[in-house]
């Protein structure tokens, strides 16, 4: 009987706590909730620079041809200092003129058995001021050039309208993501983090002037253009 008796005192101590932690289990796991974060906004702007530009790069390149590959070299090596020459004497700085590749081939027979001659290739890369460019071209085809590519045009103070088109970037990151918040009906808070969309990306428009005496180079535009996240608070 008495053994009984302990028997049900235990089974109720059990019982009363449990009820116990049932009842504290739920204040405890309130306590331990993350705050839900704040209202933000976020959005992306662009900006963009319209910009003249004033240099241009160019490739000249000179080919000879001989029976034998050094007479080949040799004379690609005459021929090329002679367009060097004419290209400094045409205002290229030494620090604008860079040689791009050299190259030796073998030309074969129409049935490719045999090897009947060599040619040897000479490429130098040259940036010059746009207004000038024209002149570049005459006196690097005039001097032995066989080839030109180019050009490839672009603003020398790029640096500058980047960080131009940066600015224009948030302007216009501001003024989306203020018409997001009227439309939600919110206010808008202070910047929460900005991020760069990323480098300067020169974009040709239409032609607009034409470089010096010589061979015509159209300056035309290009556009700077960025980009821009931000995140504002909301509330």
């Amino acid at each position: 009987m008495m053994r009984l008796r302990w028997i049900l005192l235990l089974a109720g101590l059990l019982l009363v706590a449990s009820a116990i932690a049932g009842v504290a289990q739920p204040r405890f796991g309130r306590s331990a909730t993350t705050p839900p974060p704040g209202k933000t906004i976020t959005v992306n702007g662009n900006g963009s620079v319209t910009a003249v530009p004033d240099r241009a790069t160019f490739g000249f390149t000179i080919e000879s041809r001989a029976k034998t590959a050094t007479a080949a070299l040799a004379q690609n090596s005459t021929d090329a200092t002679a367009v060097i020459a004419a290209l400094k004497a045409a205002g290229v700085s030494a620090a604008n003129l860079q040689t791009s590749q050299v190259s030796l081939m073998p030309q074969s027979s129409q049935d490719g058995t045999t090897i009947v001659g060599y040619v040897a290739s000479n490429s130098v890369t040259v940036r010059t001021a746009l207004g000038g460019a024209g002149k570049i071209v005459d006196a690097a085809v005039s001097a032995g050039a066989n080839g030109v590519s180019g050009p490839s045009l672009d603003v020398a103070d790029q640096t500058s309208l980047y960080r131009d088109a940066l600015r224009k970037a948030v302007d216009d990151a501001k003024l989306k993501a203020q018409a997001l918040a009227d439309a939600a009906g919110v206010s808008l808070g202070a910047v929460q983090s900005i991020t760069e969309g990323g480098s300067p990306t020169p974009i040709p428009m239409t032609d607009k002037m034409a470089s010096a005496a010589g061979t015509p180079v159209e300056a035309g535009t290009q556009q700077i253009q960025a980009s821009a996240t931000v995140t504002y608070a909301a509330s």
